[in-house]
């Protein structure tokens, strides 16, 4: 991937984290499937909407149909995530061949100005290419639709080392007093957390490593520090535009928001860090118009004017945009077991504890923000805020993630 599209896509999504946690409340949301179509309008956009689109995009527009598609084509590059786009348009709607010829491969339908005829096509693309995980279109159709962009992109991933699940009762913060479904495991890694000094307070970030090019990172801010302002220096730091320190090189003590480290006597060399986390599953539906100027379509939704010439000779203006998305967190399938063990030990005689390690305990026990990230490029894939754990109660998932998996298997081996 290109590191200015790469750049460009990862400062959308610092801004939009901006908005889309503005209430507090749990969302997810993926700039890297909103850009791409903004590039391929901005490439037919003429006026002041083509000048609005290029702030968003942070490159211009001449050059945004091409980096769509090499951004698109990247993107299903990546082990376990599929990515896919396709084109809606009235059969009377007249395409420009010079705009048309530059969009990504990918689906070409036709519109019939039926609402229900229509909804159910698309709405079948939505589910067929994300895996079920979203069963619908997010977009207006009926008979002033003329043309439909989308984009999809399914991302899954396994943990290298799988979490303990178990039921916990958490004790801080506010979801005390609530039995949520808890994630545990150790890892003599300690860099495996770090901590960023971000211009809003520090954050501490829990890198979790999945098994193809893309790793999960959880953020934590300090108890008052506002979502936005978290998943942005969260950001940030993944990005390595500002710097963070390893636990290694961490003062012992508390130097960072859910973080304790420790100089303790151990029969061990290695040292350890304890990670403590909650499983979640987070969904949200995301209208791009309302916050119209962030994604530069501010001048492109007014339909007293046409605003893409370069698209089709009809004027044409967005009349919806729109994004749902999900995002869910829990260990690796579902496994039991059980063990009777019977210790016994010499009388009088303790393990000498010769080596002074250092022990870090990180936990994630109040709302924090996560962000998926290619490991390559250090590009955002996906980005949330997690308000709410998983309650006991609920089922992990692990019939729906096997039947994906070997889908995903299936496919490679095709």
């Amino acid at each position: 991937m290109k590191t200015k599209t790469v750049r460009a896509v990862n400062a959308l999504a610092s801004r939009w984290a901006g908005h889309a946690t503005a209430d507090g409340t749990g969302t997810v949301f993926t700039a890297a499937g909103v850009w791409p179509l903004l590039a391929l309008l901005a490439d037919g956009a003429a006026g002041p909407a083509r000048n609005e689109l290029e702030e968003a995009l942070g490159i211009p527009a001449d050059a945004a149909a091409e980096a769509a598609r090499e951004l698109l084509t990247a993107l299903d590059g990546v082990r376990g995530l599929r990515s896919a786009s396709g084109l809606w348009a009235r059969r009377d709607l007249a395409l420009e061949p010079a705009w048309s010829d530059r969009l990504p491969a990918g689906t070409r339908g036709t519109l019939t100005g039926d609402e229900d005829t229509d909804r159910k096509a698309l709405d079948a693309w939505a589910a067929e290419r994300t895996d079920g995980l979203i069963g619908h279109m997010p977009v207006t159709v009926g008979e002033e639709a003329r043309f439909v962009l989308a984009s999809a992109l399914t991302l899954r991933t396994r943990w290298i080392q799988p979490f303990h699940a178990w039921t916990t009762e958490v004790d801080e913060g506010p979801w005390a007093g609530r039995t949520v479904q808890g994630l545990s495991r150790s890892t003599p890694l300690l860099d495996r957390v770090r901590v960023a000094r971000a211009p809003g307070g520090p954050v501490t970030l829990l890198e979790v490593v999945g098994d193809g090019g893309v790793d999960v990172h959880l953020v934590l801010g300090e108890p008052q520090a506002p979502p936005g302002r978290t998943l942005q220096a969260g950001i940030a730091a993944v990005t390595r535009a500002i710097p963070s320190t390893g636990a290694s090189l961490l003062p012992e003590g508390n130097p960072g928001p859910g973080l304790r480290i420790a100089g303790v006597l151990s029969d061990r060399r290695e040292h350890r860090l304890g990670i403590d986390t909650v499983a979640f599953e987070v969904e949200a539906d995301h209208d791009l118009l309302d916050s119209a100027g962030l994604f530069g379509l501010e001048s492109a939704r007014d339909a007293r004017s046409g605003h893409f010439p370069g698209i089709s000779g009809e004027p044409l203006a967005v009349g919806s945009a729109r994004q749902s998305a999900v995002a869910r967190f829990h260990s690796e399938g579902f496994e039991a077991a059980a063990v009777t063990a019977i210790g016994a030990v010499g009388a009088g005689a303790m393990p000498r504890l010769r080596y002074r390690v250092r022990h870090a305990n990180v936990a994630f026990h109040r709302p924090f923000g996560f962000l998926a990230v290619h490991r390559t490029s250090r590009l955002v894939l996906a980005a949330g805020w997690v308000a709410d754990p998983l309650p006991y109660e609920e089922t992990d998932h692990e019939a729906e993630e096997a039947e994906a998996w070997a889908k995903l298997d299936a496919e490679e081996r095709g």
